[in-house]
């Protein structure tokens, strides 16, 4: 199975698209977490070349340490997936749009490092953000307009070029950054994505807070979907014997409207905390306390 090397799920836009590409499109990997407090470098000395996450060590020993790279090698890899457009116009346009967003947009990187934990709201936004919002606005509307998709996506079917500007997305979100009506559609359905729900619900249970990520801003809530309004609970019994997502017996538990469930360790309790219709294995337990709550 590929090894799939990644960087604190906060703060790391490269390792979100990385993961993206992968859990997007249900293509197996075993994913292992670098510390953002060390040189990222120094931990990646085994898998030569690689200095940056995301890094991919395929099963064949192949390392691919360019999130474009890794993009490029799936879709080879697995064509089944269609992970850029089957259209060749628009796989044309999507990969346009990747390669820019792998390339530009310094201004909003540098201004406004991703932060999954934060949504800030008094952040002014410089006119060099702006002019990257407006090319970001652009390309979108470009997208739409030429493959005239059917839903929310750029290019068709969701594709790399959508991983590619989920980060995007989010510090559009987290900074409250002035955009379109279109492009704040879009940004939506990133919010809303369940496979991006997942890795901002992980992200807020795992890893310490960096403080050369904060910013000195107001703060609100984070505008994407409110999560279901699950508790800690100390002590079972619980609806499931095993956790939903390892089978192993569980010795964890939160409560959802009035309902007990078991989990195999802390994490798994917590990032279902954090937003529980994000995990399907999860909600597959749950259709009496949920419908109460929808």
């Amino acid at each position: 199975m590929t090894l799939l090397i990644l960087g604190d799920r906060a703060y790391s836009s490269w390792s979100l698209r990385g993961w993206l590409l992968f859990h997007r499109w249900g293509i197996p990997c075993d994913s292992r977490l670098v510390d953002f407090t060390r040189d990222v470098a120094d931990q990646l000395t085994a898998f030569a070349p690689a200095r940056t996450v995301p890094t991919a060590v395929f099963d064949d020993g192949a390392v691919v340490s360019d999130s474009l790279a890794i993009a490029e090698e799936l879709a080879s890899r697995h064509p089944e997936a269609d992970i850029w457009p089957a259209c060749s116009k628009a796989r044309a346009i999507a990969r346009t749009l990747a390669a820019e967003m792998h390339s530009g947009f310094t201004a909003l990187r540098t201004d406004c490092p991703m932060n999954l934990r934060c949504a800030y709201t008094s952040f002014v936004p410089s006119d060099a953000v702006r002019a990257d919002l407006a090319r970001i606005e652009t390309l979108w509307s470009h997208a739409r307009t030429t493959t005239a998709p059917d839903g929310p996506w750029l290019c068709g079917a969701y594709s790399a070029a959508d991983a590619f500007f989920a980060p995007v997305a989010a510090r559009i979100a987290g900074y409250g950054l002035p955009v379109g009506v279109d492009a704040a559609a879009h940004v939506a359905a990133h919010l809303a994505d369940p496979a991006f729900r997942r890795w901002r619900a992980m992200s807020l249970v795992g890893g310490p807070d960096l403080p050369w990520y904060a910013r000195d801003h107001a703060q609100g809530a984070w505008p994407g979907p409110v999560p279901l309004p699950a508790t800690a609970a100390e002590t079972g019994p619980s609806v499931n014997d095993t956790c939903p997502y390892s089978g192993d017996p569980v010795t964890h538990f939160l409560t959802l409207n009035g309902e007990t469930y078991g989990f195999c360790n802390a994490f798994c309790r917590d990032k279902t905390l954090a937003d529980p219709e994000a995990w399907p294995a999860f909600m597959a337990l749950t259709p009496r306390a949920v419908a109460g709550l929808r």
